[in-house]
Formats: structure tokens, C-alpha cells, sequence
């Protein structure tokens, strides 16, 4: 996977060193178990990316302009483990850079690296997850780190928050916080499930957004399709609104798994992740500091969760 720049900015927003944001790719696609293609998702998204207008009609903005830093891919795939181990690792560097830190996967698994990070870096965090599947299986297939698995470890350490959820294993209900858990088919029923989302989330969010939620008719191209799903506005109304009311310290979008003939999915993604920085930046100047909040005292709080070895 060649690495440029992010949507084929200048330089001059690319480098590290003036960049607020970093982009992390990940395509790993090495436990899904029915449509194979997600490790192809980065690549399609950057190039997506490349082909979009820059300038956000809705927040008045070029988001890019706060600095997007795109990093080298990471490929490690020995083993999941391995590949979230190197996740983990990869996005907590960035965070300790003072970095608005956000990942591109590859398949959902990747997250349960990214939130491990975030978990360590940041106090009292809520994981928000917007997925069509509950994702909550302690293990699958042999393994903790397999895509079914992907926000169990959020279950259990942070103030898990799932929106969108219309397909599951009977299993993860017993894991599953039912008050904290927006299915499908009473979301369109009642339109107070986004205030009541953001009632129950503390101050700092993380947010994953597996592709999948989205609807097939508007979002096709994803490994695991659900009817029932998300549209583009309500979606934008929802992040919108988490973006103003919350400190979202980052963000990562996994599960496109692109298909030659129909490009719109690559669009749509690229759409969604430029939005959702347009959210995070749009009353910040370009030349202010980016001010990360990440607690310095309670890194070794958050850590001792995870029985692993650590350089920080």
C-alpha cells in the first residue's frame, strides 16, 4: 500500500511536526469470516479521499488545514495479537505526541488495539460504538482478538455505548448493558435515543464506527451487510451533536471492504471521516494548539487492566 499524503494535501499540511491530526491505516483483514476485502479498505478510502472537495459547505471549513499527518500503514499479521498489539503501541505514541489521534481499518478487530490506547491515556472514557453487530464475544475462533471480539475488552474497562445494533449472538446479551445499548429497530422508532445516548457518555468519547451501520442501500461495500441501517443525515446529526457536547479524544472507522464496479461506499467513508474531523476542528483556528486532555496520573491506573509489557 503506497503512502502519500491524506487527500493529496500539500506538504505544508502534511508533516508531522505542523500537524494536529494523525491517520493511522490499518489493513489487516485477518479474521473475518464471510466477504474477505477489508485489508483493501485503507487504499480505497485514501483514494476516495484524493477525488473529494476539501472545502465542508456545512462547518465552513478546510479541516484540512489543521495538519492531517499521514502515517506509513501498519502490517504486521503474524497474528491478531500481534497485529493489536502493534496497534496499541502505534496509536499511544501519537497520543503522547499531543496528537488528535485516528485509525482506518482493515477489519474491526483493529479497535480493540485503538481503544486499549485510549483506555490508558484518557480517564473516565466512554467508548462509543456505532455497529450493526454487538461485537461482545469474549473469543472467537480461537482467539480474544477476532472481530466478533472487537469492544468486549471496552465492555469490561470503559463506559461502553452502543448505537445501531440489529444483529448478535444470544450469548452477548449476557455481557451486553441493555440500558446502554441503542438497537436498530427502536432507533426508528423514537428519535430520543440520541439525547439519551449522549446523557449516559462522560466527558471524554472515543468513538468506533464500524461501516457496517450504515445502511446497504446507501453503503454496500462492507464484509457483513444489514439491512436496517443508519442513513447519512442522521448519522451526521448524531456525531454532530456527541462532536459539540462532548471532548471526543479520537476516532477510528474499520469495515470498508471495497468493491471495483461501485465506488460510492469508498466516497461515502471518505465523506464520514473528513466530517467527523470537521466536527472535532470547526471553532478551532488552524494556527491554535491542538490542547489534548490525556491524564498524565492516570496512564498507570488504566494500564494495570492489561497485564502486558509496556516502553511508556
Amino acid at each position: 500500500m503506497e503512502t502519500k499524503t491524506y487527500a493529496g494535501i500539500s506538504e505544508e499540511y502534511a508533516k508531522l511536526e505542523h500537524s494536529k491530526i494523525v491517520l493511522i491505516p490499518v489493513p489487516y483483514d485477518g479474521t473475518s469470516t464471510w466477504q474477505k476485502g477489508a485489508d483493501k479498505g485503507p487504499k480505497a478510502f485514501l483514494e476516495a479521499s484524493e477525488n473529494m472537495e476539501l472545502y465542508d459547505i456545512e462547518t465552513d471549513s478546510e479541516v484540512y488545514r489543521q495538519g492531517i499527518y499521514l502515517t506509513q500503514p501498519i502490517t504486521i499479521n503474524a497474528t491478531p495479537e500481534a497485529m493489536v498489539d502493534a496497534v496499541h503501541q502505534e496509536t499511544k505514541s501519537y497520543i503522547k505526541k499531543n496528537k488528535f489521534v485516528t485509525v482506518f481499518g482493515g477489519e474491526h478487530s483493529i479497535s480493540i488495539g485503538t481503544i486499549r490506547a485510549f483506555n490508558e491515556m484518557f480517564p473516565s472514557l466512554t467508548v462509543l460504538h456505532i455497529d450493526a453487530h454487538a461485537d461482545l464475544r469474549q473469543s472467537y475462533d480461537g482467539s480474544t482478538c477476532n472481530h466478533a471480539c472487537a469492544v468486549y475488552e471496552a465492555s469490561q474497562n470503559t463506559n461502553l455505548i452502543q448505537v445501531g445494533i440489529r444483529s448478535m449472538d444470544i450469548m452477548e446479551k449476557s455481557i451486553m448493558n441493555l440500558d446502554k445499548t441503542y438497537f436498530a429497530h427502536e432507533m426508528v422508532m423514537d428519535d430520543s435515543w440520541m439525547d439519551s445516548a449522549i446523557d449516559q457518555m462522560t466527558d471524554n468519547v472515543f468513538i468506533t464506527f464500524d461501516l457496517d451501520a450504515f445502511d446497504p442501500s446507501i453503503l454496500p461495500s462492507t464484509g457483513t451487510p444489514e439491512p436496517g441501517g443508519l442513513f447519512w443525515y442522521e448519522t451526521l446529526d448524531f456525531l454532530k451533536q456527541v462532536f459539540a457536547e462532548k471532548n471526543v479524544v479520537g476516532f477510528d472507522i474499520v469495515e470498508l471492504c471495497p468493491n471495483e464496479i461501485d465506488k460510492s461506499s469508498d466516497f461515502l467513508a471518505a465523506k464520514l471521516y473528513y466530517k467527523m474531523l470537521c466536527y472535532k476542528f470547526q471553532n478551532e483556528d488552524s494556527k491554535d494548539n491542538y490542547e489534548e486532555t490525556y491524564d498524565e496520573s492516570n496512564i498507570l491506573g488504566n494500564y494495570l487492566k492489561f497485564k502486558e509489557e509496556d516502553d511508556y
